[in-house]
C-alpha cells in the first residue's frame, strides 16, 4: 500500500515535469505589458505643468508633495507658479491613476517600467529633479491620444512635451456636472436636466409633475 502511493507520487511528478513552465526566467526573460501600463516611473513634463497641485489635491493616499512660490510668467492666464517641490512617493502609491485623471493640463502621465525597488523607503520617494531628467515614455492609460497613434512605451521612441498631445474632451462636451443639456427646437442648449427627468432606465416615468 505505501508502495504504491510512492508510485502514484512519481507518476504525477513525471507528468508535470513534461508540461510547458508557467513562469519565466525574469529578467533575462520578460513578459510582454500592454501599452496602457500604469507603472512607477512617472512622467511628467513641466513644460505643461502649472503648479495647481490638482494632482496632489486628487490623490487618495496624499503621496504627492508639491510646494510652489509666484513665478511672474503667463500673468495675462492667470500666472504660472514656480515649482520648488514635486515629491512622488511611490511606495503608498497604489497606482489608481486619480492623479493622471485630475491634471488639467495633460502634464502628468503613469509610467511605463516597474524596477523602483530600493534598500530604503527614502529612496522610494521620486523628487522634481528625477521627474525632470527622467525619460519620458509615457503609458497611454487615460491619453486617448497617444493610443489613437498607436504608440507603445515599452518599443517606441521617448516623447518630448509637444508629441504627447492633449485630449479635446469632446466625449463630455454635453454633460456638466452630471446633467444632461437638451437642446431646443432652434438648436440652442436649454438649462441643465437630470438625465432621467422624463423617463426611467427602461423608458417609463419617473414620477412627479406633468
Amino acid at each position: 500500500m505505501y508502495g504504491l502511493q510512492m508510485v502514484r507520487g512519481l507518476l504525477v511528478t513525471l507528468k508535470n515535469l513534461r508540461r510547458k513552465p508557467f513562469t519565466v526566467q525574469y529578467p533575462e526573460e520578460r513578459l510582454p505589458q500592454h501599452p496602457r501600463f500604469r507603472g512607477e516611473e512617472f512622467v511628467w513634463y513641466e513644460e505643461r505643468c502649472t503648479g495647481c497641485a490638482s494632482c496632489a489635491k486628487y490623490c487618495p493616499l496624499g503621496i504627492i508633495k508639491i510646494v510652489t512660490s509666484p513665478s511672474g510668467a503667463a500673468l495675462p492666464q492667470g500666472e504660472k507658479y514656480k515649482l520648488e517641490v514635486f515629491d512622488i512617493d511611490i511606495s503608498r502609491c497604489m497606482f489608481c491613476g486619480l492623479c493622471v485623471e485630475a491634471c488639467p493640463y495633460d502634464a502628468l502621465f503613469m509610467g511605463s517600467g516597474f524596477e523602483q525597488s530600493r534598500y530604503s523607503r527614502l529612496g522610494l520617494v521620486i523628487p522634481v529633479k528625477q521627474l525632470r531628467e527622467a525619460e519620458k515614455r509615457p503609458s497611454t492609460w487615460f491619453r486617448p491620444q497617444l493610443e489613437g497613434t498607436a504608440y507603445n512605451p515599452h518599443q517606441g521612441q521617448p516623447l518630448d512635451w509637444k508629441q504627447v498631445g492633449r485630449e479635446s474632451w469632446r466625449w463630455h462636451q454635453r454633460e456638466k456636472a452630471g446633467m444632461r443639456l437638451a437642446p431646443d427646437s432652434e438648436g440652442d442648449e436649454k438649462s441643465p436636466q437630470p438625465p432621467f427627468a422624463k423617463g426611467g432606465l427602461d423608458g417609463s416615468s419617473t414620477g412627479g409633475a406633468p
